[in-house]
């Protein structure tokens, strides 16, 4: 074999194994961005409105509550406003005013479930004494609940009816009247 043909020889097995690991490469590519396109699709919301919200129990740390403990599927018959918030979150410190304005008058057909989201009791219980809260505050400080709905901003907020279905979400603060407005949606009639 003359030098000629071993150096084309050679030259034909590099192109080969270059087409073979441009393949694989581009291969690798296409399934990392088939990857992370289904993970971003699959990190959408998972409960919309018309869906059943889904159960949960957490530890209610509201003195000023009579509730132990809230349980989603205790609550059927009722409205239920689910919000998640934090005590360091501006515009949730905002909307808790409007919520307990509002829970005196609607207690008896609407649960307001407020889930705090804080990692500490402490600060939680400074809050609920700063603006003489009412209704139930569970504490999800696994961020369990937070997790199963899907919460991404605070202030979130799910509305359910009487039967347990997810009539609206709301992500962000929320004024009164549109507070109200919501309420009016998921009264029992």
């Amino acid at each position: 074999m003359s030098v000629d043909e071993a150096r084309k020889k050679k030259k034909n097995k590099m192109r080969k194994r270059y087409i073979l690991r441009s393949a694989v490469l581009a291969l690798l590519i296409g399934l990392t961005v088939y990857a992370l396109y289904s993970n971003h699709n699959k990190d959408k919301e998972i409960y919309q409105p018309g869906d059943e919200a889904p159960d949960f129990e957490l530890t209610q740390i509201n003195d000023q509550n009579e509730m132990e403990k809230v349980r989603m599927s205790e609550l059927q018959g009722k409205g239920v406003m689910l919000n998640f918030w934090a005590t360091y979150c501006e515009p949730c410190e905002k909307e808790i005013p409007y919520m307990q304005s509002l829970y005196p008058d609607y207690k008896d057909d609407i649960e307001i479930v407020a889930v705090s989201l804080d990692t500490g009791k402490l600060v939680v219980d400074d809050f609920i004494d700063k603006y003489d809260l009412t209704f139930p505050i569970p504490h999800d400080k696994q961020s369990e609940v937070r997790g199963l709905y899907n919460v991404k901003p605070i202030p979130s907020t799910f509305f359910i009816d009487e039967d347990g279905i997810i009539v609206d979400k709301v992500e962000g603060a929320l004024t009164l009247d549109k507070l109200e407005d919501h309420f009016k949606e998921i009264q029992p009639q």
